[in-house]
C-alpha cells in the first residue's frame, strides 16, 4: 500500500525562496539526470509511446529548465532510436536556458518564449504534437494535476508522463551521489548567480538542506497509477492508458504512464477543469 500523498511544500516552487536557491536546487537537478544517466531506462518506454502514437513531435510542458527533454533526445540518438523534435514551454519560461539546449541539439530542441498555460494549450503550437510532462505533475495538487493531464490529451495522439520515483521515500536515495556531485559542482558551473550559488552551497548548508528537503517531499507529492488513472477517467474510452516502471541506477525505480489516442476516436476539447499551470 502506497503512503498517504502529502501537498508539501518545496522551495522549488516556492515564489519567496531566494531565485539563486530554486535556480540551484532545479540546476542540480538537471546535472544529476545527465551525470547519473538516470533517464536511459525512460527511453524504452517514451521510444515504444512514440511508435504507438506515430509521433515524431513532442510538446515539453512544465519543461523547467529543459533537461529531461535534451537528456532524452540523446539516450534516443545513444541506442539508435531518430529522436523527435522537442518544443519546449513553460508557464514561466526559461529563454536563456532554452537557447543554449536548441544551440546544442540544433533540429531536435526548440522552444516558446512566451507563457504556456498546460491546461489551455494554444491549437498552433498542440495541433499534430504528443505532450510529455517529465518530473512536473507532482508539484501540483490533485484537481490542477488531473485538469493539466487532460488538458494536454486536447487534439493530441498521445500523453506521456513520467516522475523519477514512486511514492516511497527510500526511493530517492538513488539520487544521492549524483545528486551531491551535481549540486557542489553547479556554482561553478552555473551560467548566472555564481557568487550568490557559491554561498548557498559551498559557504553555508542552505543548497543542500534545501534539495534534500525538496527531494523527500516530491517523493510524497507523487502520484499513484490508481491516482493518475482517475484522473483521466473522464475521458472515457478515448485513449488507452499503460503504466509502467524504469530503473534508475541499481536502487532507484521511476514511473511512466501513457495514453494513446484509440482509433476512431475524435481529437476533440478534453473534458476537465481549467485552472492555469506551468
Amino acid at each position: 500500500m502506497a503512503l498517504p500523498r502529502a501537498q508539501l511544500f518545496e522551495f522549488n516552487d516556492s515564489a519567496w525562496a531566494p531565485p539563486a536557491l530554486r535556480e540551484s536546487i532545479v540546476e542540480a537537478l538537471s546535472r544529476a539526470l545527465t551525470w547519473g544517466r538516470m533517464l536511459r531506462g525512460l527511453a524504452g518506454p517514451f521510444s515504444d509511446f512514440l511508435d504507438r502514437a506515430g509521433a515524431d513531435s513532442v510538446l515539453d510542458l512544465c519543461s523547467g529548465a529543459g533537461g529531461p527533454a535534451a537528456i532524452l533526445a540523446r539516450e534516443l540518438a545513444r541506442q539508435g532510436a531518430r529522436a523527435p523534435r522537442f518544443l519546449l514551454t513553460d508557464l514561466h519560461p526559461h529563454p536563456d536556458a532554452w537557447a543554449r539546449l536548441a544551440s546544442a541539439h540544433p533540429g531536435v530542441v526548440e522552444y516558446e518564449a512566451s507563457s504556456v498555460d498546460a491546461t489551455r494549450i494554444p491549437a498552433d503550437l498542440g495541433a499534430g504534437r504528443v505532450r510529455v510532462i517529465i518530473n512536473a505533475l507532482h508539484h501540483f495538487s490533485p484537481d490542477l494535476a488531473g485538469a493539466i493531464l487532460r488538458g494536454a490529451c486536447e487534439r493530441s495522439p498521445g500523453v506521456f508522463v513520467a516522475e523519477g520515483f514512486e511514492r516511497n521515500p527510500l526511493l530517492f536515495a538513488a539520487f544521492a551521489v549524483p545528486g551531491l556531485l551535481g549540486l557542489y559542482a553547479n556554482p561553478a558551473l552555473a551560467p548566472r548567480r555564481k557568487l550568490a550559488k557559491a554561498w548557498l552551497t559551498w559557504a553555508t548548508p542552505t543548497a543542500l538542506v534545501a534539495s534534500v528537503w525538496d527531494g523527500l517531499v516530491s517523493t510524497l507529492r507523487v502520484y499513484t497509477e490508481d491516482e493518475l488513472r482517475v484522473m483521466v477517467a473522464p475521458l472515457g474510452d478515448a485513449f488507452t492508458w499503460t503504466y509502467g516502471t524504469y530503473p534508475i541506477g541499481a536502487l532507484g525505480r521511476g514511473y511512466y504512464f501513457y495514453g494513446v489516442r484509440a482509433a476512431g476516436a475524435r481529437a476533440g476539447a478534453a473534458d476537465g477543469g481549467r485552472a492555469p499551470a506551468g
